[in-house]
């Protein structure tokens, strides 16, 4: 969803953006270099601050969102713009990274090639965190994106192929959200797209998104956890 109203950051996180938080929280974040690929404008990173990060990197493919987003820069945050398929980092560099709601947005047939430069600009031992749409009846056909632009829907087993193929060790996939969360994206569509206002009963919407994320289970979006191994696994050849 594009920022069509140059928000510059949000007074009230939905569920989907506290389960964020949730995943990554301050353990993994504070005193670590973290980098945000798709960080519009730069919720992630003001709430990275508030973890007491050591550097963050914002990194957007929409030069508008990195300008919204560096009107409220800080010594510890930085904003750059760029594409996920091929970084314009130095490798081994971050200790963190996160994507959230990107994956779907890269051209199709890149998601490979988005890991692996993910795996090439983390440490070893470093973490990747990740978030896209899940490719579930009612999530997808409800999605007016997947009509409009064939926004793409993922299964589990599509994550975890793209993980392990490019070296990645999981350690943690599951689902949340749910219908209240349709609800939400639909209304979020109407009232930008069509009204070019913010979201129509935003509190009351705000707080079944934020309900809905609490319970265990959904089927809206995939949430991901991984890690770099410190030591390279051995070669085909080696282990045989």
């Amino acid at each position: 969803m594009k920022n069509l109203l140059e928000e510059t950051e949000f007074d009230q996180f939905t569920g989907f953006h506290k389960e964020c938080l949730r995943l990554v929280g301050e353990k993994y974040i504070k005193g670590k270099s973290v980098l945000d690929i798709g960080s519009g404008f730069g919720w992630f990173e003001r709430s990275c601050l508030k973890m007491r990060v050591k550097k963050v990197v914002g990194l957007d493919i929409s030069r508008k969102s990195i300008n919204i987003a560096r009107k409220t820069g800080n010594k510890k945050s930085e904003f750059i713009t760029g594409s996920a398929i091929n970084l314009p980092l130095g490798s081994g560099k971050f200790d963190i990274v996160v994507s959230w709601e990107v994956l779907e947005h890269i051209p199709e047939n890149t998601e490979g090639k988005m890991f692996q430069e993910i795996f090439r600009v983390l440490k070893p031992g470093g973490y990747f965190f990740l978030s896209t749409q899940h490719r579930n009846f009612f999530s997808t056909v409800l999605d007016p994106a997947w009509w409009l632009a064939g926004h793409r829907h993922y299964a589990e087993a599509d994550v975890y192929r793209f993980v392990r193929r490019s070296g990645f060790e999981v350690k943690r996939v599951y689902l949340k959200g749910g219908f209240f969360t349709l609800i939400y994206v639909l209304n979020l569509y109407i009232s930008k797209w069509i009204f070019g206002r913010g979201i129509f009963f935003k509190e009351y919407f705000n707080k079944k998104t934020d309900e809905e994320y609490q319970k265990t289970g959904g089927f809206h979006s995939i949430f991901l956890k991984c890690v770099k191994p410190i030591y390279p696994k051995p070669s085909k050849s080696i282990s045989q």
